[in-house]
């Protein structure tokens, strides 16, 4: 059984538990993202891993390729959380692959998080010395960065 399966069968049992009074079991890392399908119209809710940037949160999706949900922001767009318990609007961007914010983010998320560097594949990273081009490259072809804009 593949990673992607067990964690698809264990998203209904993580979204009761984000929902539940004990949402702070797992609040600090992840939050319930509710997504309208930009061809479907349908919305749906998957819980994604997030970061803090200030007021904004990251989103950082692993094996890109083969999911979709992100698509739906490669333009600006509304989107519905359930942070730490409460819900919330904002609007989601994609952040540009190979931008210096995709660089940066990117950067910064691989020293504060080691075990990343195997979830994205990057071999070789130096954290002295930052994202070589390569790697770089190899990041915007592996993963997405979805920037969330919290709603006052």
């Amino acid at each position: 059984m593949s990673v992607d399966t067990v964690l698809s069968r264990l998203n209904p049992l993580v979204v009761g538990l984000l929902r539940s009074p004990l949402h702070a079991l797992l609040s600090p890392g992840l939050l319930l993202l509710t997504v309208t399908g930009r061809k479907t119209g349908r919305g749906y809710t998957i819980p994604v891993g997030y970061q803090r940037d200030g007021d904004d949160l990251l989103v950082m999706v692993s094996e890109a390729r083969r999911k979709q949900w992100w698509r739906n922001y490669q333009e600006p767009g509304p989107v519905s959380v359930r942070l730490r318990g409460a819900d919330r609007a904002g609007r989601a961007e994609l952040v540009a692959p190979g931008s210096d914010e995709f660089r940066a983010i990117a950067d910064q998320t691989l020293r504060r998080v080691p075990t990343m560097r195997r979830v994205f594949r990057v071999d070789g990273y130096d954290p002295r010395e930052g994202l070589r081009d390569d790697q770089l490259d190899r990041l915007g072809e592996e993963i997405a960065i979805v920037r969330i804009r919290l709603a006052s």
